[in-house]
């Protein structure tokens, strides 16, 4: 059984496991598509360095994990002063790699036509992904949703446990895959320097808020639990945008 990649919240395994522990997990809450940030023409546009970026994700299910990276087709982030003002990057979904299976094997490249198939991100039909900043603030950590996750040996990492150390913003934006858009907010950690800015963060989602349902917890009722696949992924967004000279 393949996992998945972008497995993105949690479902409340307890409603489907009434007889199996849970444990409090942390994620980002999707919500509605959002009107971007009006930024103004004073505002200084930095072009996503796509060598230095990238996208790291952890698929898991009770009996293992796969953890992979996709790459950044490009994108842009745009500072005010010395402050984040909003940002956008594209994303390729045709370059998504498994990180812990050799390349020359036969695991590899089954999981990773699996996860280019329809029964994950349909690369076919929608080969780019794309997520643009809609929303910037302090970061809080009392804004952060709280739902259940089912425990296993591979229980997806809380988010309190793998997100950045010293996050200072919760940044907010439309993301989109398989057609579908989703607001959601994270925290992360912005630094701006002279030479270039650089974001950090890490933060879970629920993969089926974006249609990709393969073997998702909603249908473990029907499956021994080993046969499931977390709807949660860990997903961390790793941006630098270097500054011209």
């Amino acid at each position: 059984m393949q996992l998945n990649l972008l497995v993105f919240a949690l479902f409340g395994s307890a409603l489907i496991y009434s007889c199996t522990p849970s444990q409090e997990g942390t994620s980002v809450n999707a919500t509605e598509a959002e009107t971007g940030l009006i930024i103004t023409d004073s505002a200084e546009w930095i072009p996503v360095d796509s060598v230095m970026s990238i996208i790291t994700w952890i698929g898991s299910k009770p009996t293992g994990k796969h953890n992979g990276i996709i790459a950044i087709k490009n994108g842009q982030i745009a500072i005010q002063g010395d402050s984040l003002a909003g940002g956008q990057v594209t994303i390729d979904l045709n370059s998504v790699r498994v990180m812990d299976l050799k390349p020359d094997s036969e695991g590899y490249q089954k999981l990773t036509d699996h996860l280019l198939s329809d029964d994950f991100f349909d690369a076919a039909n929608y080969p780019i992904g794309t997520f643009e900043v809609t929303g910037l603030e302090p970061y809080d950590s009392t804004k952060l949703e709280v739902k259940d996750e089912f425990i296993t040996e591979n229980t997806p990492a809380l988010i309190k446990e793998f997100m950045v150390k010293e996050p200072t913003h919760l940044i907010s934006g439309n993301l989109t895959l398989r057609g579908a858009t989703k607001n959601i907010t994270f925290p992360a950690e912005v630094t701006i320097r002279p030479a270039k800015v650089i974001i950090e963060a890490k933060f879970n989602i629920d993969r089926t808020d974006w249609n990709l349902n393969y073997n998702s917890e909603s249908r473990a009722i029907d499956k021994a639990k080993d046969k499931f696949i977390y709807n949660t992924v860990n997903v961390g967004f790793n941006l630098e945008a270097v500054r011209s000279e």
